[in-house]
């Protein structure tokens, strides 16, 4: 079953839970690191595995383009008959024999036990284990890609859930804050402290907690459903996520500029493809150049099947050859695959051009964005100090009868969304900090 299947049925049991009124609370399970996420997915990722099965099938390539370099051993048996056509003739080690009907073959009978050793030497071997070698980097480069797009993707579920962590423990509090002032209010009322206003209002506010609650539990539930996609057999298996809560202070920009020019996979495999562009080049042209091929043979091809003929005759004996191919006409055919592996090398240094003006922009936004965030952090913390201690303040005065519903229910709303945003903010540096760690290759 694929990751999207998985994930659609995922969401349609989802989808049924909430058609029936039931929006089930988080159920709690084995905590769950970064790195333990990351591992499962790549065991269940089916795009990561066929990026690792094509890595490891062009390393054997290069295996065996380095195998085309040496000699081959061939053990050659064969029995060959062939119809008589009445005569005889010397030809063969017998003195006299019955002459074959094909002119081609030695003899009526003749047997074949050799042992051949061949060797070719030229410049496109040599070659084809150079390219070989790259479109292995390639493939390599190509699944880190791979890798780190998984990475990538599991980074963003995994704070998908954890953002969705903070935000239902936010409007857990928030639903707790509403029922306990409803509560007051409705004791006030009883001693005649407060009008009945009061105690509406308060459950108005409670009643629009407990729904923000409801929401914040299924956002909940629907991203660790997606996550568990990834992660487990069954996407419905409870688990829990866990991420620092004092986030590592940003790097220099030089240290990370200098981490991406070595490390970024985007651009490894961008050279990569260069580099073996360049070496499909020197191979189209090493078509102009000859061919020297070696050919040594011992054994038999005689009459008898034997080491030994007739006569004293000795069978056993070797035959040697070299040839020289030399190119000298094929109708321009190893031209066009020059200009051919020409135009791919020139679309390649595009493409790493390209890849070099994108590094750069994405590490000048990703930088900015954790920049940013990081100097936010402070500012949202005291912002959430201070919206506390302003609504335990105006709870005080509301008791003593010094302050209006209203402003008690304005206090709470500006907790909320002071909490709210502190917890979006510690996500937003988070993020952007996985996102400069992917681009570095660090991650």
């Amino acid at each position: 079953m694929n990751s999207t299947k998985a994930t659609t049925i995922a969401l349609l049991l989802l989808a049924s839970l909430v058609s029936e009124g039931q929006t089930a609370a988080p159920q709690e399970g084995p905590v769950i690191t970064l790195n333990q996420a990351i591992d499962r997915a790549r065991a269940n990722e089916p795009a990561f595995a066929a990026a690792v099965a094509a890595s490891r099938v062009a390393g054997l390539e290069k295996s065996i383009a380095r195998a085309g370099l040496l000699p081959t051993a061939t053990y050659h048996n064969q029995y060959l008959y062939t119809q008589p056509n009445g005569a005889t003739n010397a030809a063969g080690s017998t003195g006299t024999q019955a002459a074959p009907k094909f002119i081609a073959n030695n003899a009526v009978r003749e047997y074949a036990s050799q042992g051949i050793v061949t060797e070719t030497i030229g410049m496109q071997g040599f070659n084809a284990v150079s390219l070989a070698s790259a479109q292995a980097a390639v493939a390599q480069a190509e699944m880190e890609v791979a890798r780190r797009g998984l990475v990538a993707t599991v980074v963003s579920l995994y704070y998908g859930v954890s953002s969705s962590h903070a935000r239902w423990t936010v409007a857990q509090r928030a639903a707790s804050e509403a029922a306990d002032f409803t509560k007051q209010t409705t004791q006030r009322e009883a001693a005649r402290e407060a009008a009945h206003a009061d105690v509406v209002k308060a459950k108005l506010q409670q009643q629009q907690r407990d729904r923000d609650l409801a929401d914040a539990t299924l956002a909940y539930n629907k991203a660790k459903l997606e996550l568990g996609v990834l992660l487990n057999p069954d996407p419905r298996s409870p688990y829990e996520v866990v991420l620092s809560a004092d986030p590592p202070a940003l790097a220099p920009r030089t240290e990370i500029e200098a981490a991406a020019a070595k490390l970024n996979p985007e651009l490894q495999s961008a050279l990569a493809q260069l580099k073996a562009s360049n070496l499909s080049v020197t191979a189209a042209r090493a078509a102009y150049l000859p061919d020297l091929a070696l050919n040594y043979t011992y054994g038999i091809d005689a009459e008898q099947f034997a080491a030994n003929g007739p006569q004293g005759v000795r069978n056993l004996g070797y035959s040697a050859s070299a040839t020289l191919d030399i190119p000298v006409w094929n109708w321009l055919s190893t031209a066009h695959k020059v200009k051919q592996s020409e135009i791919q090398r020139d679309a390649a240094k595009v493409a790493l051009t390209a890849t070099q003006r994108r590094l750069i922009a994405q590490l000048e936004e990703s930088y900015a964005e954790a920049a940013a965030a990081q100097a936010q952090l402070a500012s949202l913390e005291e912002s959430v100090q201070t919206a506390a201690e302003s609504l335990r303040l105006t709870r005080m005065r509301y008791t003593s009868g010094e302050s209006t519903v209203l402003e008690v229910v304005d206090a709470q709303n500006s907790l909320t969304t002071a909490e709210v945003a502190r917890a979006d903010g510690t996500m937003r540096y988070q993020t952007a900090l996985a996102q400069l760690q992917l681009l570095t290759g660090t991650i």
